[in-house]
């Protein structure tokens, strides 16, 4: 299949761009072990799962959406008989997760430098804005994008709005991500192109049991695949 149209190429920016799921689920492990003389650590990880998916509509993506979920999970956990002490625990996981240094994907730098002397460009993610843009600014990838797209979700619509503020049409964007829920399924259902560069790691709320046939999608081991395929 040709990709001639292609104008504008959008990434992804967690685990897309830089590891970002390993301390989230770091996270996890180390909550059910502190929590683990309350419950056992399989329902304790599932109990949070639960609350962070009630949470989600209020507070959004992110790290410090997640850090309230902790808090409010170990709470549902311990039957309210936490200490301070572990609220506190808690708290400085959120923001030592922050502060993470930040960790490139295995040639994203290289396809990034390469594709920005023949396309425009794209950081499209969502999440918490402070944080992303933190990131972004650490990574030292900022210079390489035309614009940054951080939203609080990615829909059929949130994708439509960014087509159009781009001007171009459908057929000449291409989203590039980890998520098929979020990267590839809303971007092929408008009409656009979407590559699937799968992470070892996904959390369960992003994760497709579906097999994705379509002649706009194509599924990449690497970032640097698409210097091959461009």
């Amino acid at each position: 299949m040709s990709f001639t149209d292609i104008k504008v190429i959008a990434f992804d920016a967690d685990d897309t761009l830089w590891v970002n799921e390993t301390f989230f689920r770091k996270a996890e492990e180390e909550f059910c072990e502190l929590l683990v003389k309350y419950m056992p650590v399989e329902k304790a990880n599932k109990l949070l799962f639960e609350v962070e998916m009630q949470n989600l509509p209020i507070y959004g993506y992110g790290i410090k959406p997640f850090t309230l979920s902790l808090i409010e999970a170990a709470i549902k956990i311990s039957n309210g008989n936490m200490t301070i002490d572990l609220v506190q625990k808690l708290i400085e996981k959120g923001k030592q997760m922050l502060e993470e240094p930040i960790e490139l994907i295995d040639g994203i730098d290289k396809t990034l430098h390469t594709l920005s002397k023949k396309y425009r460009l794209v950081m499209a993610t969502k999440g918490d804005l402070l944080d992303q843009e933190r990131k972004l600014i650490k990574s030292g990838l900022e210079n390489y994008f035309h614009h940054i797209e951080i939203v609080s979700d990615k829909t059929e619509m949130h994708y439509q709005k960014l087509v159009k503020h781009l001007d171009i049409s459908e057929n000449e964007f291409l989203m590039v991500g980890n998520s098929l829920k979020s990267d590839v399924l809303p971007v092929l259902n408008i009409g656009a192109h979407a590559f699937h560069i799968p992470f070892h790691t996904t959390w369960v709320h992003e994760m497709v049991d579906e097999k994705i046939e379509h002649p706009n999608f194509r599924s990449l081991a690497k970032a640097t695949d698409l210097l091959e395929i461009l």
